[in-house]
């Protein structure tokens, strides 16, 4: 067979439509992968999202980790010094494969993104309203109960602290100092609670 004849057999002959068709889905596929937006127009218009994205895992990877420090208030009115909460434990070789563990790690992480984005647009208060915020405050309550136990501990504050992890020529910075928040927090309809 002839090389231009096999060429347009393979354009026109038995099984071309659907050549055609894995052809087309393979420049969509690598057109949606690239960053500019102009190249996502063909994903926008894929109702039943046959064009597989890529950057769905990180379309913004992290470069930096997040620290969660508090300080309690005791009984006779003392603040404590600022404690760490220890959630990056070391990596080893094959978490790269599976790293189950490392979940509520990241589901902790994606919370504080969430509160520190709204933190920014309308401050603390703001902050403060976001069911993400109930559920990171309700983390640092259950640490605190089984670091320091609930008798001993009138209250707490917590801190959200940025650092680049192993680049230590990055200074950490602190993100969001929250309130003061009771260690016993009265049920919404008690009278307290207003």
């Amino acid at each position: 067979m002839k090389p231009i004849a096999l060429v347009k057999d393979t354009f026109t002959g038995p099984g071309s439509l659907a050549r055609w068709v894995g052809a087309g889905m393979l420049v969509t596929t690598l057109a949606a992968q690239h960053p500019h937006l102009v190249f996502d127009r063909a994903r926008t218009r894929d109702l039943f999202s046959m064009v597989p994205n890529w950057k769905f895992f990180a379309p913004n990877p992290a470069v930096h980790d997040f620290h969660y420090t508090y300080r309690t208030l005791d009984l006779d009115g003392e603040t404590s010094e600022w404690r760490e909460i220890e959630m990056i434990a070391p990596r080893k070789l094959y978490q790269a494969f599976w790293f189950a563990s490392r979940r509520p790690e990241k589901a902790v992480f994606d919370i504080c993104t969430a509160i520190l984005q709204e933190a920014q647009k309308g401050g603390v208060r703001q902050a403060q309203k976001l069911s993400s915020y109930q559920l990171l405050v309700e983390f640092i309550r259950r640490t605190v109960r089984e670091e320091q136990g609930e008798e001993a501990v009138r209250g707490f504050q917590f801190a959200v602290v940025r650092a680049a992890g192993h680049d230590r020529s990055e200074q950490p910075e602190t993100l969001f100092v929250s309130p003061y928040t009771p260690m016993n927090t009265p049920a919404p309809h008690h009278p307290a609670a207003a």
